[in-house]
């Protein structure tokens, strides 16, 4: 018995092992229980591509509560969560600036990361999802603060590699602040364009070691921006587009957002007007909106003189294309045409169909060009040129018409005569040349493909069994020491059942002796 106790604890020690070593890996979660830090969580699953398991807690195979779970504890359902949350608002009125906060609808809770994206384990056929909040994927009801997790309410927090400031419980955006004596700027996004000497500085430090009063440090912490590049916004940003495309130089969406094209306007704006070229608004603002402001320099006109513009437009005129399915007053013309050269002898319709098919191609055959079918510039100058050669067979063309009018589409030319004959075998030797050769290079072209193949459908592949795999590895290992203990075990009842048997007849043997002996 002592044996299979020691067994057993040594088969549970290793299903703990080889679960650390399927799951475990490193994480570049933040500081455990905070907002910043759930979400960076959040984001790791998701770029480390984890599955969806119903009910889940361990990283790498999380349900939607799950994801939140395995990082602070807390409840384990999405709905106790969000019954459970210090503070909670809805989502149609709007988000506060805040990192890791729960996202809740009816049977599923997200992570929201900032700037209008969240994280969730959405099911089996997803998995970790990252989109926005009000992407295809609507219909979040509530946004609420864990009761598990901790919030920032004034100073630094670093996030994803960024560094945000925060006030009164949220991130600042598109603004600047005095923090410990330098200015940081943050964009529309809430990141600073600096990194903080002092994570514990506050906006108050810097106007309370020069002395000065509390409205002044109001109003210096509450200072409007004195520039906008790339990555402000803002209603001074939606006045500088309307601007910039007053003067010519921007061509986009006015919707106060300073992208890459408003950068590239603005840099435009600046060479223009003689001033350093940084592309960022500040100060030369008062150039951009004077009245001496330059305007963006129009295109050199291109276009040829009005006496060329005729000659060059005579060519596209003449640069016709008539073929199978179109229908018009000009195929009718080549259709009556087609007749009066004995090509075709149906009443013309205005309809290219397979009649006039095949009567081009004959009177293409019998004038030297090349039986295509279609009515190009060439076969049209031909065709009503002066030298346009009639239909050397007329009464045989009439039989090949009426056949062709019971039987379909004929795919050779209907003709016996010896010049036209060669012509067309002629015409139809070239087409089996160029089939030939469009065959070997087809077969290289397949050939190559199929080399190229073993290289492309492994990785496809394996990127979709990626995330999966580790625990797909778990449950064999499992099943293999779950079938090696029921083996042990099975030996073991074998050889006690064999042993009372041992005993049984044992005792009866020597029953059996001990009568003999009284009798």
């Amino acid at each position: 018995m002592q044996r299979i106790k020691k067994l057993t604890a040594i088969i549970l020690s290793i299903l703990t092992l080889s679960s650390v070593c399927v799951f475990g890996s490193t994480f570049s979660a933040g500081a455990s229980g905070t907002g910043a830090g759930l979400a960076e969580w959040a984001l790791n699953a998701y770029y480390e591509g984890w599955s969806y398991v119903y009910g889940g807690s361990t990283p790498g195979a999380v349900d939607c509560s799950g994801l939140i779970y395995s990082y602070c504890g807390g409840e384990r359902c999405g709905d106790p969560q969000l019954n459970t949350a210090t503070e909670r608002g809805s989502v149609s009125s709007g988000i506060p600036n805040v990192h890791g906060l729960g996202l809740w609808r009816p049977g599923h809770v997200g992570v929201y990361v900032g700037d209008g994206m969240e994280v969730d384990a959405r099911g089996d056929a997803y998995d970790m999802c990252y989109e926005s909040v009000y992407g295809s994927y609507s219909g979040w009801t509530y946004w609420f603060k864990l009761a598990a997790v901790t919030y920032p309410t004034n100073g630094w927090e670093e996030f994803n590699g960024d560094y945000y400031y925060y006030e009164n419980g949220e991130y600042i955006t598109d603004t600047s602040r005095t923090i410990g004596g330098t200015t940081y700027y943050f964009d529309s996004k809430g990141r600073s364009s600096k990194t903080p000497s002092d994570m514990s500085a506050t906006a108050s430090d810097s106007s309370s070691s020069s002395g000065s009063s509390n409205s002044s440090s109001n109003s210096s912490s509450e200072s409007k921006p004195t520039s906008w590049r790339n990555g402000s916004s803002g209603e001074e940003v939606e006045k500088i587009q309307a601007r910039l495309a007053e003067l010519g130089y921007y061509t986009g969406a006015v919707d106060g957002y300073f992208g890459d094209a408003t950068e590239a306007a603005y840099r435009a704006f600046q060479e223009a007007a003689g001033l350093t070229v940084d592309g960022i608004a500040g100060s030369d603002r008062e150039v951009l909106y004077s009245d001496d402001a330059p305007y963006a320099p129009k295109e050199e006109e291109t276009t040829a003189p009005a006496e060329n513009t005729e000659e060059e437009t005579e060519p596209t005129e003449q640069s016709v294309e008539y073929k199978s399915g179109d229908e018009n007053d000009e195929v009718t013309k080549i259709q009556q045409k087609l007749a009066e050269l004995k090509y075709m002898y149906v009443d013309a319709t205005g309809y290219y169909g397979d009649f006039t098919v095949q009567a081009v191609m004959n009177f293409q055959l019998a004038n030297g060009l090349e039986a295509t079918g279609v009515v190009d510039e060439e076969t049209y100058g031909v065709l009503f040129g002066d030298n346009a050669v009639v239909n050397p067979n007329p009464q045989e063309e009439t039989q090949a018409d009426t056949d062709t009018a019971s039987t379909g589409p004929v795919e050779m030319p209907f003709t016996t005569s010896p010049s036209a004959l060669i012509i067309a075998n002629e015409q139809n030797q070239t087409y089996a040349d160029t089939a030939t050769e469009v065959v070997k290079k087809t077969n290289k072209v397949t050939k190559r493909a199929l080399s190229n193949s073993s290289s492309v459908i492994p990785s496809a592949t394996t990127a979709a069994v990626k995330r999966t795999a580790n625990v797909w590895l778990w449950f064999v290992l499992v099943a293999v020491i779950l079938g090696a203990l029921s083996v042990v075990f099975m030996l073991r009842d074998k050889k006690s059942n064999r042993y009372t048997r041992y005993c049984a007849k044992k005792k009866k043997n020597s029953f059996k002796s001990e009568v003999n002996t009284r009798w």
